[in-house]
């Protein structure tokens, strides 16, 4: 009786000051879409957060487990699918606990850093565009896939110390600082620091391969990012939503269709790329004295002992040795990573839905 008496109390003080003041509606109504299209903001950022923090975080593990497999030439189990590279992550989190699977993760945020600003100042002092424009031409294009090339060419001595930190087994190693992936680095140019072997491959023997993948990385998520975008918008303009859902369906218009062509452009160009990350991943953990986790047990660690004399020896002694599939070593990592991030976005597409749907 209580609760109805105090409804009944705001709908009349309500009704008073529309009678004696009507600009009061206009201010509760405007309060009102204000409050609404902040939490339009909100849910969208909120969508982009996760699928970024699915991206870098929640699917670390699975980058860890497939860079292991990938760089294990000694592996009988190629864990092709994720069956198997599930078992074998419960396995390694039993032995050493869950930080095995998260090893890392910190320089590959540093890479990613190095990498933007790398970018961001060779475009400032060069012609080379970072972004193309409208009317571009094949000068524009080559200028702007020069830059990309240059900047994993800069970017690599830290890719390769992060490389070591994701796959070095947490049995052996010692606890690794924030801005070691730097030091290490740099070491790498120079030739002083972590003491390496003779099988150790020169900058020069890798930057090819790594050129050459972070530019049809780029250039095939580019494609298929664009093509995706234009198919969703093409589908979107031809569903007229209805009136009750047309505020909703607007929002979800908006933010989705970006994920989704950004989530297959990236998918796309791993599993085209695979062969060459395998090979490319071979070639920098080389002569690095790095020891493994044994990815046929989940327990014992194994030493690198590769003797590659370059890209092309590479290629040929896995296919000799291990076969096609041995280029597609922990491929299940992928599967697992990739369905983890449809989970996830469809899970915040319905959370996003719902709160649309109440709020309007």
């Amino acid at each position: 009786m209580l609760q109805l008496y105090a409804i009944k109390l705001v709908i009349r003080m309500i009704c008073i000051l529309a009678f004696f003041y009507p600009s009061w509606l206009s201010l509760l109504y405007n309060l009102f879409s204000f409050l609404s299209e902040q939490l339009n903001r909100f849910a969208g950022f909120g969508i982009g957060l996760a699928s970024l923090f699915t991206e870098n975080v929640l699917a670390h593990p699975c980058i860890v487990l497939r860079r292991q497999c990938q760089v294990n030439y000694h592996a009988r189990n190629y864990h092709l699918t994720p069956f198997t590279i599930v078992n074998i992550m419960y396995s390694i989190n039993k032995t050493q606990g869950p930080r095995a699977l998260w090893k890392g993760m910190g320089s590959t945020f540093i890479v990613q850093g190095v990498t933007l600003g790398t970018e961001g100042i060779i475009s400032e002092f060069t012609p080379l565009p970072r972004e193309l424009s409208h009317k571009w031409n094949l000068n524009q294009i080559g200028g702007h896939l020069l830059l990309k090339g240059l900047t994993h060419v800069i970017a690599m001595p830290f890719y390769s110390a992060s490389l070591i930190e994701t796959v070095q087994s947490e049995i052996i190693r010692d606890n690794p600082g924030i801005l070691d992936c730097v030091k290490e680095g740099i070491g790498r140019v120079v030739g002083m620091g972590v003491p390496h072997s003779k099988r150790l491959l020169p900058l020069m023997v890798l930057t090819f391969p790594t050129a050459l993948h972070g530019v049809l990385h780029y250039v095939i998520s580019s494609i298929i990012q664009k093509l995706v975008l234009f198919v969703l918008k093409k589908e979107n303009s031809h569903n007229l939503p209805t009136e009750s859902s047309a505020s909703v369906q607007s929002m979800l218009d908006a933010y989705f269709p970006e994920l989704i062509a950004s989530f297959a452009a990236s998918l796309c160009a791993d599993v085209v790329l695979y062969p060459l990350e395998t090979v490319l991943h071979r070639l920098h953990i080389q002569g690095t004295r790095t020891i493994i986790d044994n990815t046929d047990l989940g327990y014992e660690v194994l030493p690198i002992n590769t003797q590659y004399e370059g890209m092309r020896d590479c290629i040929n002694t896995i296919k000799r040795e291990e076969g096609m599939l041995g280029f597609y070593k922990g491929f299940g990592a992928v599967i697992v990573q990739y369905a983890l991030h449809v989970a996830v976005l469809q899970l915040t597409k319905i959370i996003y839905s719902t709160l649309l749907q109440n709020v309007s």
